[in-house]
């Protein structure tokens, strides 16, 4: 069995095909302990720190910063004996210095980690949450090596004839006159390395290469079996730039608007996660949206003498735990709020993953609290909190942002008072804190001053109907007009 082992890029969550790599750990040369991480990478979902699989030291990176990688595409290699002396070949493939180029039998030794389960940072050979490895959706763990099935219209593997020895033939006088044939053109050598033969190229690549106007058949792959990289590609599509010539000046309009003055964004990661799910629950699951206007005056009054308790006083308190406490206890009260729909059934779940909208840097995540509604206020509290501070910090996990039953999003934190919010893919039901502000307010037949917010629950009405819907909201709005009253009426 080899030494030189390499690591694949695993999946980091349920249904997740790739990752951008944010910074390399280590460098080649680099002796590195088992479970160290060794790269930080940033998926769909979060950004995480990917430990070592095996101790020992790193003999090759093969995609640098910035790179995106498909899961189960090694991304380093590690000698787990480095004290053993040097090794026949490096394992990019380049022959060592002073020794013979390896032959197949010798690469074909070179052991590729298995494709395993989601990695958690920390935890090597853990299993994921629930006991179950975690793998793409719709598959099961691999037990055994990938294959590559024969290529359509590809010629079989045969022995080579042995050359037939040509026999002289001397031309006839008319022979002798007649012009001679042009020769025929050679055949390019493709990306396989082959006279005429197939491309060896994944769809991604071959995509890549259609956008950047690269002709696959023109490449020599860098690859495993000669197959065509993203590098390759890349690489070819900077040449043809290079060599022609120097950029000419962007076109711009009569007003002096052009190229020259935009700003163009890749669309990856987090925030092409949200694009892609926000499009699909938008044209999925027919959104109904309702308001209520709250006075929450009582509610803030609640607030200040919960601060003002010895033992809460190193807690963070805001209205979105007096929000997130009602939203849980109406949900007792209309357990169909929490459910999803499955085409032939509505699932009604007896736990609240209760999900909170949270921007990050990176773009909008939804991490959940599991099981929230078994938690006591304090408790409560303490996972808001928690919960807020790693999205702040990117730490989120996939694990985190995976399960949610029902969302709350506070757009009251930007000033705003309320909106329709869209619901993440498999809720029935979103709500939207608005802004807490002083407003006139008719208080015991008195025009006063009042604090008061907007609230905006938008539900799925295959699930919902509006008459659920509005008491469902209602008594969310009744939670906060007089917190203490629905605890001890409600509890």
């Amino acid at each position: 069995m080899s030494r030189i082992k390499e690591f694949n890029l695993p999946d980091l969550g349920e249904g997740l095909t790739e990752g951008e790599i944010l910074a390399w750990l280590v460098k080649e040369g680099d002796t590195i302990e088992l479970n160290q991480p060794i790269v930080e990478v940033e998926t769909a979902k979060a950004a995480v720190e990917i430990p070592a699989k095996w101790a020992g030291q790193v003999r090759s990176i093969f995609h640098p910063a910035g790179s995106t990688v498909e899961v189960g595409t090694p991304i380093i290699a590690i000698d787990t004996d480095p004290g053993a002396g040097p090794t026949e070949a490096s394992t990019t493939g380049t022959p060592a210095a002073g020794l013979p180029t390896p032959s197949a039998a010798s690469l074909a030794a070179v052991e590729i980690a298995p494709e395993e389960g989601m990695v958690e940072p920390g935890l090597i050979g853990g299993v994921a949450p629930g006991g179950r490895t975690a793998v793409l959706v719709g598959y099961g763990p691999r037990n055994a090596p990938a294959k590559r099935r024969p290529r359509k219209g590809a010629a079989p593997n045969r022995p080579a004839a042995a050359p037939a020895t040509p026999v002289p033939q001397v031309p006839t006088p008319a022979q002798a006159s007649a012009p001679a044939a042009p020769a025929a053109p050679a055949t390019s050598v493709n990306g396989n390395g082959l006279l005429g033969g197939p491309v060896l190229a994944k769809p991604p690549v071959r995509k890549l290469a259609r956008d950047l106007g690269v002709d696959l058949r023109s490449l020599s792959g860098s690859g495993p079996l000669g197959s065509i990289t993203r590098e390759d590609v890349q690489r070819a599509a900077s040449d043809t730039a290079t060599t022609a010539g120097p950029p000419t000046a962007p076109a711009t309009t009569a007003g002096g608007f052009g190229a020259d003055r935009e700003q163009r964004i890749p669309v990856k990661g987090v925030r092409r996660l949200t694009a892609e799910n926000m499009s699909r629950s938008a044209f999925t699951a027919p959104h109904v949206t309702e308001f209520l206007t709250v006075d929450v005056t009582r509610a803030m009054k609640a607030l200040d003498r919960l601060r003002g308790r010895r033992e809460w006083r190193d807690v963070r308190v805001s209205p979105l735990l007096l929000v997130a406490k009602a939203v849980l206890l109406a949900v007792r009260r209309h357990p169909m709020v929490n459910s999803t729909w499955a085409g032939d059934e509505i699932v009604v779940k007896d736990y609240v993953n209760l999900g909170i909208a949270a921007a990050t840097e990176r773009g909008l995540i939804v991490p959940n609290i599991k099981d929230a509604g078994r938690l006591t206020l304090r408790e409560l509290a303490d996972a808001l909190t928690e919960l807020v501070q790693t999205a702040k910090a990117g730490r989120t996990s996939p694990s985190d942002m995976s399960g949610g039953t029902l969302t709350i999003t506070n757009v009251g934190v930007f000033g705003v008072d309320t909106g329709t919010p869209i619901l993440p893919p498999g809720e029935s039901a979103i709500l939207a804190l608005g802004a807490v502000r002083e407003m006139p307010w008719v208080h015991k037949g008195k025009v006063r001053p009042r604090q008061v917010t907007t609230l905006g629950l938008s539900f799925d009405h295959r699930i919902i109907d509006g008459e659920l819907g509005s008491k469902f909201l209602r008594d969310i709005g009744d939670f906060l007009a007089d917190p203490e009253a629905a605890l001890l009426a409600w509890t």
